[in-house]
């Protein structure tokens, strides 16, 4: 499941169908209203960003559902005696895990102004100026596949389709899923590309 934030910019479909795309709350309000009116139907809603299905608690009336998905996700309660607070700085969102690197590694690390965290936290954000996009065109690839791989992997064509997608094969893509659905496709070009659907 996917953590959820009312700004979360998803799309809903209704068997093959696009039913209604956009932020979490106006979707999870849609299909509400049409599953009362069709409860037969399979209707599946995706995160936009993860290409992940969604479950929505689609309980109560419209205002119970925006109250919930307006709330912040629920912490674990605090039984536990507080515990001495550790290195880092939490309330800036800072988090220790460990890091494996050479001995050299290290001895570069250390002599960097600032210590070892600072310079990491450089390279890192220089890495992430400097990567000429690559990690977000990565993760909407792997958004569209889940995506795709959920949607019509049942569908002719699905495992050429899936070459060419790989490829970054935009036209032999659309001629392996010309037969899937419409919305479909163009969802999946919307997720990988860009593509206005």
């Amino acid at each position: 499941m996917t953590e959820t934030t009312p700004s979360l910019k998803c799309s809903a479909f209704d068997g093959h169908t696009l039913l209604v795309r956009g932020d979490l709350i106006t979707v999870a309000l849609a299909v509400k209203t049409a599953a009362a009116e069709r409860p037969e139907a399979t209707i599946l809603t995706f995160d936009d960003l993860t290409g992940r299905v969604i479950d929505l608690d689609l309980r109560g009336s419209p205002e119970e559902i925006t109250a919930r998905l307006t709330q912040p996700a629920p912490t674990a309660p605090e039984t536990a005696p507080e515990t001495p607070r550790g290195r880092g700085r939490p309330k800036l969102g800072v988090v220790a895990r460990e890091v494996t690197l050479l001995p050299r590694h290290w001895d570069w690390l250390a002599a960097q102004p600032g210590g070892a965290s600072q310079a990491l936290r450089r390279l890192v954000e220089d890495a992430r100026k400097n990567d000429g996009g690559e990690t977000d065109a990565r993760a909407a690839q792997e958004a569209a596949y889940r995506f795709m791989s959920a949607m019509a992997g049942n569908l002719p064509g699905f495992e050429e389709a899936s070459r060419a997608f790989f490829a970054n094969e935009r036209e032999r893509f659309a001629e392996q899923a010309a037969a899937w659905p419409v919305d479909v496709r163009e969802h999946v070009r919307r997720l990988a590309w860009g593509d206005a659907a």
